[in-house]
């Protein structure tokens, strides 16, 4: 990997780190189904917004299709899923959770789709894991069905995920490649069509809204403008870069990132273990996206 490709894992994890911060602020206000949608319109907006003003061409070389697919799978339902869980899981249990995406990653690669991993790379994921254990805090919690139900959709979430980076190898960058903005725009797009139905009907069945919260607004079009738009395309130029296992250890940066913004920004204590766990994270990284002698990507 190239010293730019690390500069921009790094810029991606502390943006999509911060947006736990700000659906800490907008979620309890709008609901996590409406934050969810309005992340993703906005992601649309915005990116539109980039090509635009960049006059770039809104052409899909025939895979819009495949771009539209590839949002409801790495935007539409792992966001459904995560707001489902919201609800059913203690403060910390989906960041864990998260972290297993590049395990999803692995996994899926290898049964499915032929990747070759090295014993370092396994030992990478599961020092990533350890890492970010250490560095949340979770509280007891009683082991009840709607535990168990919110623990399986952050898993179908992170299975969402991985298989969306080999799709998106497979689909797009094994298929002649498109621009990455292109990419970000059709996947976004393809997202807020699947959860416009769930909005609608949350909008309508759900309880009253106050629309009217100036901060609270700033937080969503942050979302949807920052840590979506832009954090789309850094996603999709690193996977046509590195690869699709090499960009979802950016998994294992995010909690940290998270952990920093929240103490920052809204005193959040750190926890205890957040300087060694941290280091523990920065290390599994490294055994993930380092070559190795036989590895593959």
């Amino acid at each position: 990997m190239r010293p730019s490709d690390y500069a921009r894992l790094f810029l991606l994890a502390a943006i999509w780190g911060a947006s736990f911060l700000f659906m800490r602020i907008a979620a309890p206000e709008f609901g996590a189904v409406t934050t969810a949608f309005l992340r993703v319109l906005l992601g649309v907006i915005g990116l539109a917004a980039i090509l635009v003003m960049m006059k770039s061409p809104f052409r899909f070389e025939q895979k819009f299709g495949v771009a539209l697919l590839l949002g409801v799978m790495n935007s539409g339902l792992p966001f459904l899923m995560y707001c489902l869980a919201a609800t059913r899981l203690p403060a910390g249990y989906s960041a864990i959770l998260n972290a297993t995406t590049p395990l999803m990653g692995a996994l899926i690669g290898c049964f499915f789709f032929g990747e070759t991993l090295t014993l370092r790379k396994w030992g990478g994921v599961v020092s990533g894991i350890v890492g970010i254990m250490i560095i949340t805090t979770t509280g007891k919690t009683d082991v009840t069905a709607s535990v168990v139900t919110g623990v399986i959709a952050c898993l179908v979430a992170t299975a969402c995920y991985g298989l969306a980076g080999f799709l998106t190898r497979r689909w797009i960058s094994q298929r002649g490649g498109l621009d990455p903005k292109m990419v970000a725009f059709g996947s976004q797009l393809g997202a807020t069509l699947f959860l416009l139905p769930f909005f609608a009907w949350s909008v309508g069945r759900g309880p009253a809204i106050g629309w009217l919260q100036g901060n609270v607004w700033a937080s969503v079009i942050a979302l949807g403008l920052i840590c979506t738009a832009v954090a789309y395309i850094l996603y999709f130029r690193l996977i046509a870069d590195i690869g699709p296992l090499r960009s979802l250890t950016v998994t294992f940066l995010i909690p940290p990132f998270a952990v920093l913004w929240g103490y920052l920004v809204l005193g959040e204590t750190l926890s205890e273990g957040f300087g060694i766990g941290a280091l523990i994270v920065c290390l599994a990284v490294w055994m993930i996206v380092s070559p190795g002698k036989s590895a593959t990507q």
